[in-house]
């Protein structure tokens, strides 16, 4: 599936609604300067590995994220065909597009991080490819 139709298979509101309902159970949502650019992350797993992603995730990487001055902002599984069951979707947020680029140097040179990688990836690659996107809200877009 090419990334153009995997975009349109991902309502925005979906993306609106999770903020709107973290703020509502009282969540802290940082608060991003205008600067702030949002990048879209297609992770395409092998077949089998996506459990083993997820925990990944839930357990190790988004705190670096968050260490590295990344900004979680939602998580996605795809409850649909081809993607149900082998692909995770994210945004996350960064200040700039210039701190986009330090941090995800930051992160991937941090030991902590080749360690958990190295651990999870011991019985073989979890992911196969990975899209990413930057993006930047419009001017008529509600701040996040």
């Amino acid at each position: 599936m090419d990334r153009r139709t995997l975009l349109h298979s991902i309502p925005a509101i979906a993306l609106l609604s999770k903020i709107t309902a973290a703020n509502a159970r009282g969540k802290k949502v940082k608060t991003l300067p205008a600067t702030a650019v949002y990048e879209l992350r297609i992770y395409h797993a092998y077949e089998g590995k996506l459990p083993d992603l997820l925990a990944r995730f839930r357990d190790h990487t988004m705190q670096l994220f968050e260490k590295h001055g990344m900004t979680n902002v939602a998580y996605w599984t795809p409850t649909d065909d081809p993607l149900k069951g082998k692909t995770l979707v994210y945004v996350i947020a960064h200040a700039s597009r210039e701190a986009a680029d330090a941090n995800w140097q930051a992160f991937r040179s941090d030991p902590q991080w080749r360690s958990v990688q190295a651990k999870s990836e011991e019985n073989g690659k979890l992911v196969e490819k990975i899209d990413s996107t930057y993006m930047m809200l419009t001017e008529f877009s509600p701040r996040l």
